[in-house]
């Protein structure tokens, strides 16, 4: 299951992380955000103990949404010890996205 983190806890869950963090930045609104949520969620368990999951809700979390540019969700971040390194815009495949999960190992 994805992790749901804040501004708040952003910087512990992501940025201080032992493990690499994939951040899913979504909206309720987001009809995009909410097909790829099955995925997103897929990815998870399989990745379980390799790659942190986390999602975060833009329209209460807009600090860390500033911080990083998300113009556009759904835009999932890839970060490896606490620097983005990876980019993905829009609603992507399965493969594609467990790709980019691998080569965060």
């Amino acid at each position: 299951m994805a992790l749901d983190i804040s501004d708040q806890s952003f910087k512990d869950e992501v940025l201080s992380s032992n493990e690499p963090v994939l951040v899913d930045f979504w909206a309720e609104w987001c009809g995009p955000c909410r097909s790829l949520t099955p995925i997103v969620e897929e990815l998870s368990e399989e990745f379980k103990g390799k790659v942190k999951v986390a999602k975060i809700d833009i329209d209460t979390n807009q600090e860390v949404s500033v911080e990083y540019g998300i113009r556009n969700i759904p835009t999932l971040l890839f970060f490896k010890n606490g620097q983005v390194v990876d980019k993905v815009v829009g609603v992507q495949s399965k493969e594609k996205l467990a790709e980019k999960m691998q080569a965060l190992l």
